[in-house]
């Protein structure tokens, strides 16, 4: 007796975009398919380390393809580690899990879905691009119990009791009419060597009365020399291992010698995945140990800023059954990721050299790798020079430290920069003027990130790192025009100070304003106006809120009219309804909600009028 089950509630839209927007390239669901079953065929080597009766049990691992061209089907076949009932259900009755609306709407954005397919987890679903119907019998290593589970990938599937001899699972494809070319076997050869090659075990084509024939070469190709890889065989290794069909941006295949020896076959991808920022998001490194694969979820083999990186370690150094506590703790894999990290920062300098190549990388990854600023101190300097910013001095092309260091004016010993959400509005900000009077460069800082590694690195080659708001900075600027008196003022500052007691913490007049008559910012060691809305829309900011500072310009005509009409009383309330302008104007600038947007837009309405 079956059980028939629905598939969850995306996946007619995500079957249709797949089976549809790669008709072109449907060739593909046979690497994808061959994949899967090098991964079972990995799972089950890594757990006959613990029980070895499994591995006797499947016999030597291997792929088959058996092609029926009478019965118009495909067959993939493996004696990996197999399924049970729940996993038929969690593996294959729900597409991609949290990943399914963001393939959906990665598709739609991107226009193309063979470069998404493998990353988004969709892969076993190619099938369904040249299968009416697909049939898997499945057996889970260590259990007795077969099952068989059924879908024509429309609305549902059914899964029973099947009949198995040894583990392993059984994928056969009823191809439709215009799929016919996957039972050629020379058009099958010739698939398995341009996706699949590299696959680490036999993959045995069936040619039905003259025998079977293994396709692939079959070795790791991490193992062999440089000189005998080709750069095809590379990318095809990159597109199987990172389920990405984008071309990899970096590839670094090196082999460490010395106390500890292992190779790394690493890649940079030239597309972020979708879930780059996402909290649960792992390495993206496989861990093997004389080519007998450990873990893909060894997180102590790469920090958190090079998530994004893809490839495989392996060392002949470590225990084959080395256990997930020993690895955490293990001195050795603490070596070969400061190895790996240092191949990997030598590399990024040396492509770094070239602007447009290296902006690829920076708009891609930029974000995540400058988590490492603050997050890895022994890397932090060179981490901090492979960096790149936007600033004053061009608001459209990225610099780095160096380059904004060879720039500075003579006496200045600091980089400055200032943060907010986009270039475009920073690069207008009122703080801004007294530099450019000066012909001070100032970095433009627009990452969420950016708040946080600023605030660890305070020196970066014998120059200070500060954020131009700072009391302590005195640029030097000589000013010539009238500047208001110094008692009316006074009083100026001291009637907005009661005024806005419930908006600012104080009001002080400022000269590193030249256009403005008034900025907001806030008081020294305070976190920024910036951080502290990041915080609030994340819903981490309560109860630390910073204390606000108006600033006037004492130079600015209105502030000086403003505090000369102070000395006429009937002129008070006009005096205070531009004030009240002023400080919106400053919150507005700031990227600030103003408390009330109506007085606003009527008081300057009315004064517009006026001005006619």
């Amino acid at each position: 007796m079956s059980d028939k089950m629905n598939f969850q509630a995306e996946v007619g839209k995500l079957l249709d975009i797949v089976v549809n927007s790669l008709y072109s390239e449907r060739q593909i669901f046979l690497r994808e398919l061959i994949s899967n079953a090098s991964d079972a065929l990995d799972k089950l080597k890594y757990m006959a380390l613990t029980h070895p009766e499994m591995s006797k049990e499947a016999g030597e691992p291997k792929i088959k393809i058996i092609p029926d061209a009478d019965k118009r089907t495909l067959t993939i076949e493996d004696n990996g580690i197999g399924m049970n009932r729940d996993d038929l259900i969690n593996h294959l009755g729900t597409i991609a899990k949290s990943g399914t609306a963001e393939f959906v709407k990665n598709v739609k954005d991107n226009g193309s879905a063979v470069d998404l397919i493998g990353q988004f987890g969709v892969g076993f679903y190619s099938a369904f691009m040249v299968a009416d119907k697909v049939e898997i019998t499945t057996r889970r290593a260590g259990e007795d119990k077969a099952w068989v589970w059924i879908s024509d990938g429309v609305g549902g599937f059914e899964i029973s009791e099947g009949k198995r001899d040894r583990n392993g699972t059984s994928i056969k494809l009823f191809l439709k009419e215009d799929a016919k070319e996957f039972t050629d076997t020379i058009y099958l050869r010739q698939i398995i060597r341009t996706y699949s090659d590299h696959i680490d075990y036999p993959i045995v084509l069936d040619l039905g009365k003259a025998g079977e024939e293994t396709v692939n070469t079959g070795s790791a190709l991490w193992a062999k020399h440089k000189s005998e890889i080709t750069q095809e065989q590379y990318k095809e290794f990159y597109h199987h291992i990172s389920k990405n069909f984008d071309e990899p941006w970096l590839t670094l295949h090196f082999k460490a010698e010395g106390n500890i020896e292992y190779t790394g076959l690493l890649y940079v991808p030239s597309t972020a995945p979708y879930d780059l920022f996402q909290p649960d998001r792992k390495t993206g490194l496989k861990l093997y140990v004389n080519k007998v694969f450990i873990s893909d979820k060894v997180e102590e083999l790469m920090p958190s800023y090079l998530r994004f990186v893809r490839g495989v370690i392996d060392s002949a150094d470590l225990p084959l059954n080395i256990s997930r506590e020993m690895l955490q703790q293990s001195p050795l894999i603490a070596k070969i990721r400061s190895g790996t990290v240092n191949r990997l920062l030598k590399e990024l300098k040396n492509r770094s050299k070239d602007y447009d190549d290296y902006k690829k990388f920076w708009d891609a990854f930029g974000i995540a790798f400058k988590e490492g600023i603050y997050e890895d101190f022994a890397n932090r300097t060179e981490i901090a020079e492979l960096s790149r910013f936007y600033s004053t001095k061009d608001p459209e092309r990225l610099t780095s430290l160096d380059e904004y260091i060879s720039r500075v004016q003579p006496e200045q010993k600091a980089i400055y920069y200032i943060t907010g959400d986009d270039v475009k509005t920073l690069v207008n900000n009122p703080q801004l003027e007294a530099f450019k009077a000066k012909g001070i460069e100032v970095l433009l800082l627009v990452d969420p990130i950016d708040e946080f590694w600023t605030q660890t690195l305070l020196n970066y080659k014998d120059f200070a790192i500060k954020h131009i708001s700072q009391a302590d900075i005195d640029l030097g600027l000589k000013r010539e025009e009238p500047k208001a008196e110094e008692g009316a003022l006074k009083k100026l500052t001291d009637l907005m100070s009661e005024m806005f007691k419930d908006e600012v913490g104080k009001v002080t007049t400022t000269d590193k304003l030249t256009k403005s008559p008034a900025s907001l910012t806030v008081e020294d060691g305070q976190m920024s106006i910036h951080l502290e809305r990041l915080m609030r829309n994340h819903q981490q900011q309560t109860a630390f809120a910073s204390s606000r500072v108006l600033q006037l310009n004492p130079y600015h005509p209105l502030i000086i009219k403003l505090s000369e009409a102070l000395g006429d009383e009937a002129l008070r309330p006009k005096v205070e309804e531009i004030s009240r302008i002023l400080l919106d104007q400053a919150k507005i600038a700031e990227g600030e909600a103003i408390t009330d947007p109506s007085y606003f837009s009527e008081k300057l309405s009315e004064y517009i009028l006026k001005a006619i």
